[in-house]
């Protein structure tokens, strides 16, 4: 694995290359994924199906799309009973970390009788996208799911495509049963995206879209952005480790590879003040990969979005960690909490040896659903908070509004929005 000293040219270089990963620099793929979406907005079933027919190469009508009851039978027939208490646990583990985000309607009454607040009401209707194929994941089912479910949503959707035999993976349809699901219908892709955003005869059109995709579902969640809210334009996994002397560097090349191996576009980061840490870190990155069942993968990964950086200082790699912004941010260091201290950016932070990325991959509590490619520095993990809506609440008496009435007016007069002073001012004519 590469070792670079980090300076102000090799800092731009690695944030440039970095940003190319960005689903904002595909745009070659737009005119593909909006012909979907027109095509499903104004086809609805028909096109789905096409499209499922065209893609999955499965055979899906009105009939079929929604996942019965004896699919799901037959899901539990042929999972690992294990895995299903492996998920169950974990199920425990998010609800319990989630349920502490709930938010409750408040209102504030002042001494003249003025009621000032904010009602909270959940989302009706959630739409849930899981990847199928080699990227059926079944925990991030749970991390889409629980929090809407905490939350209060009404129903909770989730659509995830089939494979050309009609069925969907067996993990994906016993995650999405255990933690809640109300629907599951047999379709994915941009038409999915468009399905849950317009509605179609079979499938309800819904308030907001959450779930990981390809780069064709991330283009159709960005484009339907308005019709429906979404979480967010997801790019691809990135982990960063900040490690001192103090570090085993064994446990560092295993944490790096961990997400190189996600896919090609992975980004797999060490910033460090040690130059022996650095070196036994490489060596030992290249021990596993040639262990490792995606090696492949991991090379090209780590080729093109991989590096390890020396500095001066673990302060230092601290101001690049906050520059980079990294989805996983993990803290090898003598002193985790005290470097935590110093980080601004970062979508989940992970201290200490024991506290590996997969953890909160898989069981920790805390949702997996990450800002990616820098945009940790606005945006935070998904949560109930993402499925929860806010309505302002204002209530004055008649007396109270007489003491201001006048104020009103002449910030409405000096807009130029002499209706807005009048809707005041009859309230006070006689």
């Amino acid at each position: 694995m590469r070792i670079i000293k980090l300076d102000e040219n090799s800092k731009q270089n690695i944030l440039d290359n970095l940003l190319k990963r960005s689903p904002n620099n595909y745009d070659e793929y737009t005119g593909t994924v909006n012909e979907i979406l027109e095509n499903v907005r104004t086809k609805k079933d028909e096109a789905v199906f096409e499209y499922t027919k065209k893609f999955d190469g499965a055979d899906i009508d009105a009939s079929n799309v929604l996942v019965s009851t004896e699919e799901l039978e037959e899901a539990y027939d042929n999972v690992d009973k294990n895995l299903i208490d492996v998920i169950r646990k974990s199920i425990e583990n998010i609800k319990d970390f989630h349920q502490k985000q709930i938010q409750d309607t408040w209102i504030d009454e002042k001494a003249n009788g003025v009621k000032l607040g904010q009602k909270v009401t959940p989302l009706s209707k959630v739409g849930v996208y899981v990847p199928g194929g080699k990227a059926a994941y079944p925990s991030s089912v749970l991390m889409n799911v629980i929090p809407a479910k905490v939350a209060g949503v009404d129903e909770v959707i989730l659509v995830t495509p089939p494979g050309k035999d009609g069925k969907v993976n067996f993990n994906t349809l016993v995650a999405a049963h255990e933690a809640g699901v109300d629907k599951i219908y047999k379709v994915g892709g941009a038409q999915a995206i468009g399905a849950l955003a317009y509605g179609t005869e079979s499938i309800p059109k819904v308030d907001k879209i959450v779930g990981p995709g390809n780069i064709f579902v991330a283009l159709a969640k960005k484009a339907v952005f308005g019709y429906v809210s979404i979480d967010s334009i997801a790019g691809p996994s990135e982990v960063l480790v900040i490690a001192d002397k103090s570090a085993n560097p064994k446990y560092v090349a295993a944490d790096l590879l961990s997400q190189a191996e996600h896919d090609e576009l992975a980004s797999a980061i060490l910033l460090t003040d040690s130059e022996e840490l650095a070196n036994d870190v490489s060596e030992w990155v290249d021990q596993f990969t040639n262990e490792l069942s995606r090696k492949e993968i991991i090379e090209k990964s780590l080729d093109d979005y991989g590096y390890i950086l020396l500095t001066e200082s673990i302060d230092e790699a601290c101001d690049m960690a906050n520059e980079i912004a990294s989805e996983h941010l993990e803290l090898l260091t003598e002193n985790p909490f005290d470097t935590m201290d110093k980080i601004k950016n970062a979508g989940a932070i992970f201290l200490g040896e024991y506290s590996s990325e997969p953890l909160g991959d898989y069981f920790a509590g805390p949702n997996h659903v990450l800002p990616t490619n820098g945009t940790a520095k606005f945006f935070s993990p998904l949560g109930v908070y993402d499925f929860l809506k806010k309505s302002s609440v204002i209530y004055y008496t008649k007396d109270a509004l007489e003491e201001i009435n006048n104020d009103i007016q002449d910030f409405a007069n000096a807009e130029g929005l002499t209706a807005h002073a009048n809707s005041i001012k009859v309230r006070f004519d006689d």
